[in-house]
């Protein structure tokens, strides 16, 4: 027993481990996922990030589906799409986040990484969308607004909602952006 908790010990004494200076400012944050869990985004450093403000009783709420099929697609070459419910524009995410989580699942089969209700826009925006309106140079102005985020965490793409996640001009955006390493 004393064996293998000091083999454990040994092991996580010198696991690799992601340290916050290793993390691009733009991704070293703490947030919770729509099942209560915490998360660091610093576990998607290295990778495309797709941020997307959503929302279920949207007219752009179909766009789940185009989301879904971008992350099935292109996850294995390393892009991660984060979903971020926001009652923000109309109150359009009424739910909490049980029925959030239910909605995505069984009506889009939604699979990506879903966080808990956040606030997007103003003086009470959570820090990532402060900090992404500021690098991507505006605020999202509706739901299924997309920012991409390149693999550095350096630099920031700003969509408006209008913008289909299949569009053939975004999708080539993201296909740049997943061969520049």
């Amino acid at each position: 027993m004393f064996r293998s908790w000091l083999l454990l010990l040994v092991l996580v004494a010198f696991a690799p481990s992601v340290q916050a200076a290793d993390c691009p400012a733009l991704l070293d944050q703490k947030v919770t996922t729509l099942i209560d869990q915490p998360a660091s985004l610093c576990q998607y450093q290295g990778m495309v990030v797709l941020v997307v403000n959503t929302a279920s009783q949207c007219g752009f709420t179909p766009q789940y589906e185009g989301l879904e099929a971008l992350y099935r697609r292109y996850k294995g070459r390393g892009l991660v799409v984060l979903g971020f419910p926001s009652n923000d524009f109309g109150e359009q995410e009424p739910g909490g986040s049980r029925e959030i989580a239910q909605f995505c699942q069984l009506n889009y089969g939604v699979s990506f990484p879903m966080f808990s209700k956040s606030t997007v826009v103003g003086p009470r925006a959570m820090p990532l969308y402060r900090r992404l309106a500021s690098s991507g140079g505006v605020a999202p102005k509706w739901n299924f607004h997309k920012y991409l985020i390149d693999r550095r965490g350096e630099r920031v793409f700003s969509y408006d909602s209008e913008v289909e996640p299949l569009d053939r001009n975004f999708v080539q955006q993201i296909e740049r952006l997943l061969a520049a390493h």
